[in-house]
């Protein structure tokens, strides 16, 4: 992990160093959306993660309890699909600069690893009962094994390549799901612990290693899905590398994910669309969703130069690494921190007497999210001001 206080480019991406596209001959600019689109997704993160009280949260920001979806299930496909950007621009800048595969190889496998043991050590954190107990995977170690499957894809292949191994990954996928039987459950069961997914969750890593008691909503087969995921990502990095007008660029996203949006809708009437199980129908829904509002991003901020609005989104998109961890580490000490003799803590304390009395408890519980990222908001301002970015 890298702690970066020097006069840099405060617009670097935090995962990888972005490349800057090849659109003209000389110096071309930075993607400054591809930060406000990254900022966008580590913010609605915390707010999805926080709320005053879970049983009265708004329905957007809660995920879906099994198939379907809400606005909370946008945000973490919306983050994969930015990492594959990412990887297209940095490693291809990489390559091209002479930087050398087994170079760009050991900086991948640092990044993986690192990102993984901040995972773990989230799960452990302010809660530890024992590598017995531990959750091996997490949202931090979804993010690091698709950033190492996408780079290796992104080096071993080229667009085509890379074009066929998202739809090996979401084919394959359906197919197992669908035709390999679960015992006791037979083939094609989507039902949390009769799936395939989840039977493999509990042979290879065991119950007490899974975050609900028979199923992981980041498990091992599920992350095959969003890796293509990450691939799509990938393949709209290869687009912004290409020479022409930007414009015309954020306009083909646009296109491109309107229908990449519909097909996951109507796919979603054979394999429901589904979250926890990243369904292919899900991963092909959300893909097209990202890169039409990541094509919005780049129309707004750097073809017509709309920044200062957008200024909180950038402030977080240069240190979501950082952003993410903190917060996480922050609600855990809430929650870990005792208040008075009734079994409370903190953040229960928090809720009740700073919001719920005066808002009620459900804007009282939302109140309470929003707060929580304005905090982090204020912490990575200052960081940012410093010129503090923490790269890993």
């Amino acid at each position: 992990m890298a702690f970066a206080a020097e006069k840099i480019d405060p617009l670097v991406p935090a995962i990888e160093p972005s490349a800057p596209f090849t659109a003209a001959p000389g110096k071309p600019p930075r993607i400054v959306s591809l930060d406000v689109f990254r900022g966008l997704a580590i913010a609605a993160m915390i707010l999805v993660n926080n709320p005053g009280d879970w049983d009265n949260v708004y329905r957007p920001l809660a995920h879906a309890e099994w198939d379907g979806w809400t606005m909370a299930d946008l945000v973490f496909p919306f983050f994969l699909f930015i990492v594959g950007v990412a990887i297209t621009l940095s490693l291809g800048d990489a390559e091209n600069g002479g930087g050398g595969r087994s170079r760009i190889l050991v900086r991948v496998l640092r990044r993986t690893v690192l990102l993984f043991a901040l995972g773990l050590f989230l799960n452990s954190f302010m809660g530890f009962e024992g590598f017995a107990k531990l959750r091996i995977l997490g949202v931090l170690q979804r993010i690091a094994l698709c950033y190492l499957a996408g780079s290796l894809v992104f080096l071993a292949a080229g667009p085509l390549g890379q074009a066929l191994s998202l739809v090996g990954l979401l084919g394959g996928y359906w197919l197992a799901l669908a035709f390999i039987p679960v015992p006791g459950y037979g083939a094609g069961a989507l039902d949390p612990e009769g799936n395939l997914a989840a039977f493999l969750d509990r042979r290879l890593l065991g119950e007490p290693h899974l975050y609900h008691t028979t199923w992981d909503p980041e498990g091992l087969l599920s992350t095959l899905p969003a890796i293509g995921t990450t691939l799509a990502g990938v393949l709209a990095g290869h687009w912004l590398r290409t020479q022409g007008d930007l414009a015309r660029k954020s306009f083909g996203l646009v296109g491109v994910g309107v229908i990449a949006a519909a097909l996951g809708w109507l796919l979603g009437l054979w394999l429901p669309i589904n979250k926890s199980l990243w369904t292919s129908s899900y991963a092909v829904f959300t893909a097209g969703l990202a890169a039409a509002l990541f094509g919005v991003s780049i129309w707004l901020v750097d073809v017509r130069g709309i920044r200062r609005p957008l200024k909180p989104l950038i402030i977080f998109g240069v240190n979501p690494i950082a952003a993410y961890v903190l917060s996480s580490m922050g609600s855990s000490l809430m929650e870990g921190i005792p208040i008075g003799s009734a079994g409370k803590n903190l953040q229960v304390w928090l809720y009740e007497n700073a919001f719920r009395g005066w808002a009620g408890p459900l804007n009282g519980s939302l109140l309470f999210a929003v707060s929580t990222v304005l905090f982090w908001f204020g912490v990575m301002s200052v960081f940012y001001r410093r010129k503090i970015f923490i790269r890993v």
